[in-house]
């Protein structure tokens, strides 16, 4: 192995072209099972390195193609790790992306309370939540929590049954969104409540027709058809899972019915968003039931099925921060009266 300087004080180790070790390192790393058993995660490219490095994200081990490369990348963040020079081709055998840029590297899993999120980011934060229920497509849930980001939530709650986050089809997907909201995953419905702030009333996305006799509807299913013509909140009791053992529990609450425009972003407030394949969970809407929550349907064309995950969480969040910002400007309003 040779040595070389990217700069003084900063050094690296030339690896051998096709080392087979580094090759099984990398592949490894991509492995959930290393991802839970080492407390670790693979990134690559310029910008999300940089933006974990930014974020307070501790580099284990960096994999670069040329010197170029570092120069690019916080200095004093990366002397931290091992910097392992390694031809392209290599690193173009190792990658899942079409066009490598020619940077890999090994981090420390983040802990959300020890990151250090964008001031632009803070500074708009809203008392906006999202919980995800079993969304299990990785580019889904990549989109979700950029959106999440862009909308200014305040954190992501996942629950058991969705995609590890750190799974680099999901990072490809969230564009940096990992490093710029705190994600809380793997919970159980149980401990969900402990991570919502006091208060919070728990809303659920929806694709049943809110004008369907009651128990005729669907479990959720991410959100889309919804009644032709909007009406006043209505009563509707979505269709209990024929199989008791998987619902956990005998009956599913009722829930008030609106169209997703209609007011209901009150502070603070979460939604939840479920996968298309297997829905929201009983749990879900239990939870809802708990908090004064609603149903909030997205209309759609009539025929058409439910919406991708992905877009309903978007319409849903995007509105949810255009009411939340409405309330504050009206109340800002009031106190400026004599």
């Amino acid at each position: 192995v040779e040595r070389g300087a990217a700069a003084p004080g900063l050094w690296y180790e030339k690896a051998a072209p096709g080392d087979r070790r580094l090759g099984k390192v990398v592949t490894i790393a991509k492995s959930k099972k290393f991802r839970d058993n080492h407390g670790k995660v693979l990134l690559e490219g310029h910008r999300l390195i940089k933006d974990a490095l930014q974020a307070g994200a501790v580099p284990q081990t960096l994999f670069f193609s040329t010197v170029g490369h570092l120069k690019l990348l916080p200095e004093a963040e990366i002397k931290r790790a091992s910097l392992v020079k390694v031809k392209f081709e290599d690193i173009k055998t190792w990658s899942d992306l079409v066009t490598p840029q020619g940077l890999l590297g090994i981090f420390s899993k983040p802990d959300p309370a020890k990151m250090s999120y964008p001031v632009a980011q803070l500074t708009h934060s809203l008392p906006l939540l999202l919980i995800c229920d079993n969304i299990r497509d990785p580019g889904n849930l990549g989109t979700i929590l950029r959106s999440a980001a862009g909308a200014g939530c305040e954190k992501v709650l996942l629950t058991k049954g969705c995609v590890d986050p750190w799974e680099p089809k999901v990072l490809r997907a969230g564009m940096g969104a990992h490093f710029r909201v705190p994600i809380i995953a793997n919970l159980d419905w149980e401990s969900v409540p402990t991570n919502l702030p006091a208060g919070t009333q728990v809303c659920v996305a929806d694709n049943n027709d809110a004008d369907a006799p009651a128990g005729t509807a669907s479990l959720l299913r991410g959100a889309g058809s919804a009644p032709e013509s909007p009406k006043a909140p209505t009563k509707s009791i979505s269709k209990a899972p024929e199989n008791k053992d998987e619902e956990g529990a005998a009956g599913i609450p009722e829930l008030a019915v609106q169209h997703y425009y209609e007011d209901w972003a009150q502070t603070p407030v979460a939604v939840v968003i479920g996968g298309e394949t297997h829905g929201l969970s009983p749990a879900a809407l239990r939870l809802a039931a708990s908090t004064g929550g609603r149903r909030l349907v997205i209309p759609v064309v009539p025929g058409m099925d439910s919406l991708n995950s992905a877009i309903a969480a978007g319409i849903v969040l995007f509105e949810g921060k255009r009411q939340l910002l409405w309330r504050h400007k009206r109340e800002d309003d009031r106190q400026k009266l004599p």
